[in-house]
């Protein structure tokens, strides 16, 4: 330890921005595949525009809103006329003496036409169909935001894990281009007699190593970009990394009680779960509706062209001629006794209703605390990348003073690759929790129901250009 101390470190020059020289050849092979990878990398508002033409979980929801505002309209229909055109031709005959033809036969034609139409007046339940229509399709939009959200979180997870695995390809590698260099250094020292076999061994076992963990993190980012492919389903991806230097604005609410309450306003599933009791409620006024009378305008008109007399001794015989007739009035209709059908149907929507509530409520809870977690989460990520990025700069130093103590021999093999895995390990690490920041910030606003398209575009703004 006296002679590592005895050896002064090469002074720094202000203004220094090359890096030191064992980490050139590092930077220099991610700068080669970063301009290989920029000329048909593409941005997450790229893929985010490509997915939602392409996702079905997302075009599902889409058709599924599509359909429920159709379903509205049908409902409309109920406070609307009616019409209903019935016509029909029939010929008639008959064999037998009669008084009025003795001949014994009679046949005849009846063409008749008749347009029957009603107006609902007074009709509760129909009031009450429709505004469970409306609520309905108010569910059916909340799920679209619910499936738009879950989209982004989708996409943003699985662009940032192919970029984490990337990450942790070039780390793999980078640690793996210095294992090599330190076990050729160690076998020429041994050969010269300079150093021990056990540092040969201790380099090859970490070269062993290294050439495994190489082989699990290719086949880890195999799989990573298979998952963003199918998702925006485009082949060979390639997903843009952050701008460096890496600039994560801070969240725009520090306090967590204001994330609560907007959870509780915002929230696609509490305001579905809310409009899921109002549905419960006017089914219940909708059951009580079957004690109340219902009011109509009616009305027809009707047309008969007979061609001959037929239904002769039948009783009831037409005469040749056209024939009109017209009617218009009011049709009354009142609930009298039903088998205590209605009482029981009312019971029952006062069970669901209150089952309703009891959704709402433990949704409200549910939101809330995944509000909270996400909150923390966030708190804690700025944290990990504040203490990252420190012991980071702690590695880097740590590294170069172990490689100078390895020149002038107070330091082995096995120290300078422990140092260097150190610092290999942390810009991994450092790099994987700033995604998480990312992406911990996009859950925080989808838990309290502010999750937008336009969250998308700023998170591409941190990335490269």
């Amino acid at each position: 330890m006296p002679a590592e101390r005895s050896c002064p470190r090469p002074p720094r020059r202000a203004g220094r921005t090359r890096p030191p020289r064992v980490f050139r050849p590092l930077v220099a092979g991610i700068a080669l595949a970063l301009g290989s990878m920029m000329a048909q990398a593409q941005s997450l508002q790229d893929l985010y525009d490509a997915a939602r033409g392409y996702d079905a979980t997302y075009l599902a929801a889409r058709s599924s809103a599509e359909a429920a505002q159709f379903r509205l309209a049908q409902s409309d229909a109920l406070r609307l006329p009616s019409a209903a055109l019935v016509a029909s031709s029939t010929r008639s005959g008959s064999d037998g003496p009669s008084r009025f033809f003795p001949a014994g036969n009679s046949y005849g034609t009846v063409n008749q036409a008749t347009l029957n139409a009603r107006q609902p007046l007074y009709n509760r339940a129909n009031g009450e169909t429709i505004s469970q229509a409306e609520k309905a399709y108010e569910v059916a939009i909340a799920d679209l935001e619910n499936a738009e959200q879950d989209l982004i979180l989708r996409l943003s997870q699985a662009y940032f894990d192919v970029l984490a695995a990337q990450d942790n390809v070039s780390t793999t590698r980078a640690n793996k281009s210095q294992i090599t260099e330190q076990l050729a250094s160690a076998k020429r020292n041994f050969e010269v007699g300079t150093a021990t076999i056990t540092d040969t061994r201790e380099a090859q076992a970490r070269y062993d190593l290294v050439l495994a963990q190489e082989i699990a993190a290719l086949n880890d980012l195999s799989t990573r970009r298979a998952a963003l492919d199918t998702l925006v389903g485009r082949s060979g991806v390639e997903p843009k990394p952050l701008a460096v230097p890496v600039v994560i604005p801070p969240i725009v609410r520090s306090n967590v009680d204001d994330w609560l309450s907007s959870a509780d306003v915002e929230s696609p599933n509490v305001r579905k779960a809310r409009l899921a009791y109002d549905i419960a409620q006017i089914e219940t006024d909708k059951a009580r509706s079957g004690h109340l009378p219902t009011l109509d305008l009616v009305g027809s008109i009707s047309t008969n062209h007979n061609d001959g007399v037929s239904g002769v001794g039948t009783g009831t015989a037409t005469i040749p001629g056209l024939f009109k007739n017209a009617a218009i009035g009011l049709q009354l209709n009142v609930p009298v006794f039903s088998g205590f059908a209605v009482q029981n149907r009312v019971k029952e929507t006062l069970s669901l209703a209150e089952k309703a509530r009891d959704d709402l409520d433990g949704t409200r809870r549910g939101v809330a605390l995944g509000t909270r977690q996400a909150f923390l989460g966030v708190q804690s990520g700025i944290a990990l990348v504040k203490a990252l990025e420190a012991a980071e700069s702690s590695s880097q130093l740590a590294l170069e003073a172990t490689q100078l103590g390895y020149k002038v021999g107070v330091r082995v093999t096995l120290d300078v690759l422990n140092a260097q895995t150190q610092l290999f390990t942390t810009q991994r690490d450092l790099a994987k929790a700033r995604y998480d920041l990312v992406l911990g910030s996009l859950k925080l606003r989808q838990a309290a129901g502010q999750l937008k398209p336009e969250d998308v575009s700023a998170v591409n703004q941190l990335l490269v250009r």
